[in-house]
């Protein structure tokens, strides 16, 4: 079945920005007690992480056996919301405070004893960090660690969101870190698999273990709390709050922002001015990034000029606020090559990768030229919340752009692969965009998306929308000779929606291909909405359980900016043009 994946295992294939100076200066005030206790919120859980370690190891090993304690009523009644419920007793029983909590308390005390966990785990793998590795276990034990590190930050932010402290987020916000979390512990397991040391993958796995299932555990009973249920794990809007005004931009995006986002890179003033002929304060992205402070609470723009940037840049999460402008698609070119079949993983193959909260790109190309011999070889990698991307072109065959975690827009993009080229976890809504299929390798059919939704708990999916789909120049040339679909399911909830788009005849009747046999037919979520031209007939698509052509305006409302990825005030102050809702 298989014809592009690598790995053992088919059916298992990263904080907010600060406000702008404009906001008032007790906002900002607010906005840094904030990092300053979640900085010392981190520093006592992982003291704290220490001293629980035989505790947790004692409720682990306790597992299959008789328990110490009895659960309570409230530990009874909250773990049957859980994915892993003989796990989340477990783990609560022996917990300092459990058994006199009552289920409210309970988010609190899940989400705490799931953070320490997290970050025993961290912990333990720093102990192997000196170990001689070859170059794939390397790149996988790195991802790993990146990984929980950024996994300890969302779920201490979640901690303060439960805790109800000023400016700490909402359920929407808090949804979409302990989603992201867990695609974290996803991830780091899916770069261990195809490990051939045998140390290493063994240490790492047992570092790891039950920390996916604690994070889906938190994550299930904080979602049961927060009471967000209009849509099977999608955040509906909090109906309180102010509503767009009819503005072309998604509401979290400010006026300064937009006016960037408008502007010319050269009319730009930029902090940091990259340029190969010297003429900048740089002369690559990466050395530019470097010089970037962490923790902005300002927007940090970095003018890219015309050229081809032959470099890997990753755009850390402490890297907040960055925003990078180039001359233009074609024009300001980020080139890499890397791929698995270099022995990296594929998280570690990305050209530009960034999970830096509040991360913009515009006028930008993004391309990761390996092949598609090569398999696996990302070109943009975002794992940022309240990321945006627009007019942007992002070139590659298998895996091209990969929509990692947390919430993502991305607007009047060109976006060119093969298998798989738009896969990830995020919630995130492509609007406007160019989808190019090309030629595959022989034997090779083309899916549009591999979606990873684990958990049916995550508010996490791909929406496109007011789209164009079609063959680029090479496919074309060999019409009909390749079946293009519009998805396969990576994981057991794969979610994604296909609405007011346009479909070229290069679409495969049936629409969707399946991953391995009946895997996750019943329980994925595929949609199709008032699509049009000759690829679009739903008449002949596949018949799966979880398949569906929406016919009604409030069920495809849901994935719509302003619906599925809506944050209180982050797109418009992006400046990014959007359609909040179905109007195009």
């Amino acid at each position: 079945m298989d014809y592009g994946k690598l790995g053992p295992s088919e059916s298992n294939r990263s904080s907010f920005p600060d406000p702008p100076p404009t906001q008032p200066i007790s906002l900002r005030s607010r906005r840094r007690r904030r990092f300053l206790l979640l900085g010392i919120t981190a520093t006592l859980l992982l003291a704290a992480s220490a001293a629980s370690v035989a505790l947790l190891i004692r409720s682990k090993n306790n597992r299959h056996s008789n328990l110490t304690r009895s659960p309570t009523q409230a530990i009874s009644q909250t773990c049957k919301l859980t994915q892993y419920p003989e796990l989340c007793i477990s783990s609560l029983v022996n917990f300092p405070g459990a058994l006199s909590a009552g289920e409210r308390e309970l988010v609190h005390i899940s989400l705490n004893m799931t953070r320490q966990r997290v970050g025993e785990a961290r912990y333990a793998a720093s102990s192997i960090s000196g170990v001689s590795m070859n170059s794939l276990a390397r790149s996988a034990y790195e991802d790993c660690v990146e990984l929980l590190d950024d996994s300890i930050d969302q779920l201490s932010q979640s901690l303060l969101v439960v805790a109800g402290g000023d400016a700490a987020g909402s359920d929407e916000d808090a949804l979409t870190w302990l989603s992201a979390a867990l695609t974290n512990q996803d991830t780091c397991a899916e770069g261990l698999e195809v490990v051939d040391d045998r140390y290493v993958r063994g240490q790492m796995t047992s570092f790891l273990k039950d920390v996916a299932e604690l994070v889906s555990n938190s994550l299930a009973i904080f979602a049961a709390a927060s009471r967000n249920q209009d849509f099977s794990g999608i955040p509906i809007e909090n109906r309180k709050r102010r509503r767009l005004l009819g503005s072309e931009f998604p509401d979290w995006v400010n006026s300064i922002d937009r006016k960037l986002l408008q502007t010319p890179g050269s009319s730009i003033q930029a902090d940091y001015i990259v340029s190969k002929d010297g003429s900048g304060t740089h002369r690559t992205i990466g050395d530019a990034v470097n010089a970037a402070p962490q923790g902005s609470a300002r927007r940090i723009i970095i003018y890219v000029k015309a050229g081809r940037y032959d470099e890997n840049i990753k755009v850390a999460r402490k890297k907040t606020n960055l925003m990078f402008v180039g001359d233009g698609m074609g024009k300001t070119v980020v080139a890499g090559s890397r791929s698995v079949y270099d022995k990296f993983t594929t998280f570690h193959t990305a050209t530009f990768a960034s999970t830096g909260a509040g991360f913009i790109m515009k006028e930008m190309t993004i391309e990761n030229s390996a092949g598609p011999e090569k398999h696996q070889a990302v070109a943009l990698r975002v794992g940022a919340d309240r990321a945006v991307v627009y007019h942007c072109s992002i070139i590659g065959y298998q895996d091209s752009l990969y929509v990692h975690s947390q919430r993502q827009f991305f607007r009047e993009c060109d976006i060119f692969g093969t298998v798989d080229f738009i896969f990830g976890n995020a919630a995130v809504v492509l609007q406007k965009c160019n989808i190019w299929a090309r030629k595959p390798m022989a034997m090779q059919k083309n899916t549009i998306t591999a979606q990873n939704r684990k958990d049916p708990n995550q508010n996490t999916g791909i929406s496109i929308h007011n789209c164009r789909i079609q063959a680029a120049s090479d496919l074309s040339a060999t019409k009909g000779s390749v079946q293009t679909f519009l998805g396969r399911p990576w994981k057991m909830y794969a979610r994604v929606v296909y609405l007011q788009s346009y479909m070229g005849d290069l679409i495969n009747p049936a629409g969707w291909l399946e991953w391995n046999g009946n895997f996750a037919l019943s329980t994925l979520y595929y949609g199709e909405y008032m699509n049009y031209g000759p690829g679009a007939g739903v008449a002949k698509r596949v018949n799966w359980p979880g398949f569906r052509v929406i016919t009604v305006e409030e069920e495809a409302e849901k994935f719509t900016v302003g619906k599925f990825i809506y944050g209180s005030s982050w797109l418009p102050s992006t400046g990014v043009a959007f359609v909040a809702g179905l109007s195009v």
